[in-house]
């Protein structure tokens, strides 16, 4: 297992060819403990219906064979198959179901089971978000169980909460905890990360799976442990619901995510920050992408932002979120610190720029995203900040770059004797050797490749 605007209702019947109901359990819930010796505390009776909703998800990848050769990686015939297990949760009846990205970016086929079931569904990507790590998948089928959705702003530290899954492949299974945290962010796993942490046991398998309260309403997706041996050690983060609903409601609608973008990097005010700021809490911005939203509305260096079209900012994790919440080409009106006096900026975004390839780049690189690294991108990948490069940050199954063996997280640091530093790096290097075979030389977790493109 791996690497908003604010939901504000339902999807009305009839709004979309695509419209999903969600199932909403009831708000502000009770919180209540055992108020006799002669009780029995079990939530057997909501974990059933849980249990209903959750099913698994299993895919099949091809992927090439390559021959061992001491220069370079030679693709052969695909002749093997990466099987992979995982769980999902149905949300509404007639066959919607959340993931996890990771479980099924790049399947070739996905293959859904109901509980208590042999029957097998095929099932076909509705859309994909790999920012947040969820997914959107469908099944031909009616009269499915949906699960009942929680309210975000009822849960508490301390809550008990289940995992329900399918871990390891054998079958449906439940693990029991409590909510240890909320709103985690800076995991480095995710882009937009606002995390339930909870020590009930996520193992492989349950990704994607449902994490849920005691009435058995979902209140988060299972998405990933940390772990030094790969077991549990009590420390899983769950997808939040109020994100959840947002992300599906978009993918059902739309297919993707479209988030805004206004090229910064940013840190929390720290205690070392406080005395040379009036506000102590906000965004501090430290570097400005070049020609990014940021730059041209006058966002400068050391600026401290800690509003947002009226919402206040505390953290940068915050600025994250509400300006994803915008879509491109959206305005935004900052409140910002700068030398100890407050401003007002007006921004318009931008969606985030990716490598824009001519005619030629991108014939040689058909099916493959290429990126710039900067502070944010090292952040999210762990990229040490002495590689240099081009991030090949997704690549799309059984294309000619997968072919000839690039893979997502590669970064292209040499095209034959041209050392790549920039996008622009790429694109000249690649104009200049079109008409050739060309050596490019990539760094794959720390280990140098060359790969040759005809």
């Amino acid at each position: 297992m791996k690497k908003i605007l604010a939901f504000t209702s339902l999807l009305a019947v009839g709004l979309s060819a695509n419209a999903i109901d969600f199932n909403l359990a009831q708000s502000n819930p009770k919180h209540v403990e055992p108020t006799s010796m002669n009780e029995v505390l079990s939530f057997h009776d909501s974990i059933k219906n849980v249990m209903q909703s959750v099913v698994n998800i299993s895919t099949t990848k091809e992927i090439p064979a390559y021959q061992n050769n001491p220069f370079y990686n030679i693709p052969l015939p695909r002749q093997k198959s990466a099987h992979a297990l995982g769980s999902g949760v149905i949300v509404s009846s007639d066959g919607y179901i959340v993931t996890n990205n990771h479980v099924v970016e790049n399947a070739d086929d996905i293959t859904v089971t109901l509980p208590k079931s042999k029957d097998e569904y095929s099932a076909k990507v509705i859309g994909t978000d790999k920012e947040s790590d969820l997914a959107v998948i469908k099944i031909e089928a009616k009269n499915l169980h949906a699960i009942k959705l929680a309210d975000a702003k009822s849960l508490q530290v301390g809550d008990v909460v289940f995992a329900v899954g399918n871990p390891f492949g054998v079958g449906e299974s439940v693990t029991q905890g409590i909510i240890s945290a909320l709103n985690k962010n800076r995991v480095g796993i995710n882009q937009y990360e606002n995390f339930i942490q909870t020590d009930a046991s996520i193992n492989p398998g349950n990704s994607g799976g449902a994490l849920v309260d005691s009435r058995g309403a979902l209140i988060g997706i299972n998405s990933v442990i940390i772990s030094r041996s790969g077991g549990n050690n009590g420390i899983g983060f769950a997808i939040p619901i109020d994100m959840v609903k947002n992300i599906t409601k978009k993918l059902v609608d739309n297919g993707k995510v479209t988030r805004g973008y206004m090229g910064v990097s940013i840190s929390d005010v720290t205690k070392e920050y406080k005395s040379v700021y009036n506000h102590k809490k906000g965004a501090v911005v430290l570097t400005i992408e070049k020609n990014s939203p940021a730059q041209k509305y006058g966002i400068k260096r050391g600026d401290l932002i800690f509003d947002v079209n009226g919402k206040t900012i505390k953290t940068a994790s915050d600025l994250k979120q509400q300006i994803a919440s915008y879509k491109p080409d959206q305005n935004v009106t900052l409140k910002v610190e700068r030398n100890k006096k407050n401003i007002d900026l007006r921004v318009v975004l931008t969606s985030r720029d990716t490598l824009a390839f001519d005619k030629n780049t991108k014939e040689i690189f058909s099916g493959m995203q290429i990126i710039a690294l900067n502070n944010q991108v090292r952040y999210q990948y762990r990229i040490p900040g002495n590689i240099e490069g081009a991030l090949i940050e997704d690549i799309k199954p059984l294309s000619r770059a997968e072919k000839v063996g690039f893979q997502a997280g590669d970064v292209i640091i040499q095209v034959e004797d041209k050392p790549i530093v920039s996008l622009q790096d790429l694109q000249e290097a690649l104009k200049e050797y079109k008409r050739q075979p060309k050596r490019i030389y990539v760094n794959r977790y720390g280990t140098i490749l060359m790969l040759v493109i005809k």
